[in-house]
């Protein structure tokens, strides 16, 4: 039976982050096995961010904006972001990148294989893997399958976060690259949050996505439809090419998703929680995620920091969901008003969970108070319970 320090279980974001990340440590000499059913040759995917610190990806960011555009009914704000900017990076881009850096290491192993199964032991976990079962003594798993969700709505808020896009090409210079469209309400809502995004990638060229916060799958008639509508009739663009299309469902949900699922076996990316519920972003969540990963095993010996959330987000998180899933077409006016009345630091501290009692106060004071209040007291009414944090046990460090 062939053995490893570390098992990956999955290539993604999660999982070749992590890999990255350790690569990058004094544990870069450590075994890892990284298994994944797909190659990850293709540019399958997009991630966006806001940043003000360097990252370990900057090298590979294909575009960047200094402003970003909100626009509604009323008009467009564009906000100039100061000092952070906000970047793209490329799956294709991505996935080649950390496949070079892992190629450096002869202790790193990449098998193309399913996952079938993840096996706590008393000294290790075990990961079958095309029929054949591998020794970890961590095993990182990042593989998510929709069907742990429960769709009860009393528990906990479920909500798809539907998104297609379109990378396209139009004759004429019709873009401003100066600012990227975070948010786009110019589409009827149907009881629902919907709105476009859009990233000038030059003049001439632009992602468009078309997004909703939807408790139903879209139909593919549904999305090219209004992505269409959009472009012709709102963005008055008569003639385009699409180069390449995008699309998925991301859950957005105060669902708890435990870390530590044995005692060599931790949850990383979406199955980990590393999805932001109320906005979908993960990026530089799992980026931090993977960063702490690391310096508990060189701290403690183990992977199991025992950070969560801090708890006053994960409610603000749950009170905005119910927000959408019961007044959906209301958020178009909060999200105008939140850009509105705070600068853009404050808002991007808050999104990452990282502002002062003091910002969080001033924001929240700063939207529509009367529609959480009686949001939050139909939540008490119904008796939802508030998100728990795991407790995680301190382990012994093992090394093999």
């Amino acid at each position: 039976m062939e053995q490893y320090d570390i098992i990956i279980a999955g290539g993604g974001a999660a999982g070749l982050s992590l890999a990255y990340h350790l690569l990058c440590s004094a544990l870069q000499d450590c075994s890892i096995l990284i298994i994944d059913k797909s190659p990850k040759d293709q540019n399958d995917r997009t991630w966006c961010f806001w940043t003000d610190q360097p990252t370990l990806f900057d090298d590979i960011v294909y575009r960047s904006w200094n402003q970003l555009q909100i626009v509604g009914d009323a008009g467009t704000q564009t906000i100039d972001l100061n000092r952070y900017q906000y970047q793209m990076i490329r799956g294709i881009d991505f996935y080649t990148h950390v496949q070079q850096k892992l190629a450096e290491y002869p202790n790193v192993t990449w098998q193309r294989g399913v996952v079938e199964q993840i096996t706590d032991g008393a000294d290790a976990a075990y990961v079958t893997v095309n029929g054949q079962i591998v020794r970890g003594t961590w095993v990182f798993d990042s593989i998510f399958r929709p069907a742990v969700l429960k769709r009860d709505p009393r528990p906990h808020h479920h909500i798809n976060l539907n998104f297609k896009g379109w990378e396209i090409e139009t004759p004429d210079a019709v873009f401003n690259t100066a600012a990227a469209t975070l948010m786009d309400f110019r589409t009827p809502q149907a009881s629902e949050t919907r709105f476009f995004y859009l990233l000038p990638l030059s003049e001439r060229r632009a992602l468009v996505e078309f997004t909703a916060f939807s408790p139903d799958h879209f139909s593919h008639t549904a999305y090219e439809q209004a992505l269409m509508t959009y472009l012709e009739t709102t963005l008055g663009i008569g003639e385009y090419t699409i180069l390449s299309r995008e699309n998925g469902v991301v859950p957005a949900t105060d669902h708890p998703f435990p870390r530590q699922t044995g005692q060599h076996v931790y949850t990383i990316g979406t199955k980990g929680g590393q999805i932001k519920p109320s906005t979908g972003y993960a990026f530089v969540r799992i980026q931090q995620d993977s960063a702490a990963i690391v310096a508990s095993l060189l701290e403690h010996g183990h992977p199991f920091t025992g950070a969560g959330n801090p708890r006053h987000y994960q409610l603000l998180d749950s009170l905005l969901l119910q927000v959408m899933q019961s007044y959906g077409e209301r958020i178009k006016p909060i999200f105008s008003v939140m850009f509105q009345r705070n600068p853009i630091e404050r808002i991007f501290r808050f999104l990452d969970e990282r502002a002062s009692l003091r910002e969080v106060m001033a924001l929240t004071t700063s939207l529509p108070i009367r529609l959480f209040l009686q949001t939050l007291a139909q939540s008490l009414l119904t008796d939802r319970p508030a998100p728990r944090r795991p407790v995680l046990p301190r382990l012994s460090t093992q090394r093999g």
